[in-house]
């Protein structure tokens, strides 16, 4: 335990170093970094590897990774936004529509598909307006992305057909789940939906993707053990955990993600947050000591795994949103430690020994710490948290570039790179470490009324966007609840206006037929996918709302526990 104890002094020494302030224009002129950092591995994706999946830095050429559909320039797109490129991010979103089919006999992990297609499509679909795209009538409620979004989701959803609603791991989109495919998956793959699924439903009017990913959420949640864990890869059929191992990092953490994030989304305490909150004390008596989080056995309790995970850094970020400031700023120090060891964080670290574990001393380029950073600083204005993010981008800009974009490292400890360069360091760490240096970016919340810092959308432009709250999905891609809210408060009305009239029309005495929100019971063997050609029914009847006069901004941060 010598090591450890090295390393809790070492976050002592840390907490205690005099943190370098910075100014407005130190904090613009690392900005300009980032930009040239992302131009200079976008342009190279262009030059090299599109329309292949992902750039491979190294060889200077592409390579197909998740799917065959340019996911690189999906993941990418908002992040042309943030960065204020409106002109490229308006010729991808053309290029995109033009290209890009997702009727292609090609298996695809259900999770990636999920979070980088389906995400970054309704991310760039709802930052439309701001980038000065030509928006179809009743945007946001429609729109050539939107539809893009939905064709891509619905390829998923032969994956949920199964007894207990828990999904497949991988689908192919041309022909469904292969009947060879292993029903075993990870927790993750299996809690990662309500966020895309139900900002889909609320947008189109059609309920299959949110219930959906209910479904499967509610499935998950019945299988946790009698201490309230659940472990990190389950038979989808059996309901039977195979890997009983419980953390909160790979295989694991967006699950947990999502429950928060959803709940914030959606405003439901009810479900999603108690579901997070019951975990969450499992999680603090069973798996964190000295503020590091490690992995056990689920029904046990038994510490199985003494190792901190590079996914695990998402959590001090997580806990922020509900307002757990002083654990999330010392797990954060934890994490820093590591980093600042290494130059990054290896993908597992021994907590006993203080150093990498064998055939995992790799580094990705992973967002995780500057997502964390980038939430506490907002949270507490503390610098140490932009030190992170200078540190990161010195670190990426010495190690991993290369003539043709930015690699994977293989190897922390001698800094050997891989030939990869995974779409998240785009979608993703880019992103977080640029909106880290810029805390009056519209995304935060910044602006005021009458510069543009929010949008009219909705029928007849009769509700307020973009006005703040805005939830990243867990690939870093910004969804604004205000337009869910507009979405299903025209569809509500409509459908009430169809009942009404509906009600008017038929003779006394006879009933109704069954509404949408009234659906006869189904059997079990109905597909909730289309069939091959088969269009979505639109809704009969549309008509205005009355006017959404009031500025909505969901709070999606809360700062302290009192607030």
């Amino acid at each position: 335990m010598r090591a450890a104890v090295h390393v809790a002094l070492f976050v002592c020494l840390l907490n205690d170093a005099a943190t370098h302030l910075f100014t407005e224009e130190d904090m613009a002129g690392v900005r300009q970094r980032i930009k040239s950092m992302f131009y200079h591995a976008y342009n190279s994706y262009l030059d090299n590897a599109f329309p292949y999946d992902e750039l491979r830095p190294l060889t200077c050429d592409g390579q197909d990774t998740w799917g065959s559909f340019s996911l690189t320039l999906i993941d990418a797109l908002d992040t042309l936004l943030v960065l204020g490129n409106h002109t490229e991010f308006q010729r991808v979103a053309s290029l995109l529509q033009d290209t890009v089919d997702f009727d292609i006999d090609v298996n695809a992990s259900v999770f990636e598909t999920n979070i980088r297609v389906v995400g970054g499509l309704l991310s760039a679909h709802l930052l439309a307006g701001r980038a000065g795209m030509e928006l179809e009538p009743g945007w946001p409620c429609s729109g050539p992305l939107l539809r893009m979004a939905e064709d891509a989701a619905r390829k998923l959803l032969p994956a949920f057909q199964t007894v207990t609603g828990m999904p497949y791991g991988t689908v192919n989109l041309l022909n469904g789940v292969s009947p060879t495919e292993t029903p075993v998956t990870c927790t993750a793959g299996v809690g990662t939906f309500i966020l895309e699924f139900a900002t889909l439903s609320r947008l189109t009017g059609d309920e299959t993707f949110e219930n959906t990913a209910r479904r499967a959420l509610r499935a998950l949640w019945k299988t946790r053990s009698d201490i309230g864990l659940v472990g990190n890869h389950i038979d989808i059929l059996s309901k039977k955990w195979v890997a009983q191992d419980a953390g909160i990092g790979a295989g694991v953490d967006s699950y947990f993600e999502y429950l928060v994030k959803g709940a914030i989304m959606l405003q439901e305490v009810e479900e999603l947050l108690d579901m997070f909150l019951e975990y969450d004390r499992a999680i603090q008596n069973y798996t964190r000591f000295d503020d590091w989080y490690l992995w056990v056995q689920m029904h046990k309790g038994t510490v199985s795994m003494p190792v901190f995970q590079s996914l695990e850094a998402f959590w001090p970020g997580l806990q922020s949103l509900l307002g757990n400031l002083d654990s999330a700023v010392r797990t954060f120090q934890n994490y820093y430690s590591v980093w600042r060891q290494f130059g990054g964080l290896p993908e597992f670290y021994s907590i006993p020994q203080g150093y990498t574990v064998d055939k995992r001393e790799g580094y990705p380029l992973r967002p995780e710490l500057i997502e964390s950073a980038m939430y506490l600083f907002r949270a507490t204005g503390d610098h140490t948290y932009l030190q992170l993010g200078f540190d990161a981008l010195e670190s990426i800009e010495r190690i991993a570039k290369t003539p043709c974009g930015y690699a994977t490292v293989k190897d922390l400890r001698d800094h050997q790179l891989d030939n990869r360069m995974e779409s998240f360091f785009l979608a993703e760490t880019i992103k977080y470490l640029y909106l880290l240096f810029d805390p009056a970016h519209f995304l935060h919340g910044g602006g005021a009324e009458g510069d543009g810092s929010w949008e009219e959308g909705g029928e007849g432009g009769q509700c307020v966007l973009g006005a703040g709250g805005f939830i990243f999905n867990t690939e870093a891609h910004p969804l604004d609840p205000a337009a869910l809210y507009c979405c299903s408060r025209h569809a509500q009305d409509r459908q009430e206006l169809r009942d009404i009239l509906l009600g008017l029309s038929q003779p006394s005495g006879q009933s109704k037929p069954p509404t949408q929100t009234e659906r006869p019971p189904s059997s079990q063997s109905e597909s909730i996918a289309l069939k091959p050609g088969e269009k979505k029914t639109p809704p009969l009847l549309s008509c205005p709302v009355q006017p959404f006069s009031a500025r909505l901004s969901v709070l999606g941060q809360v700062f302290t526990d009192n607030t």
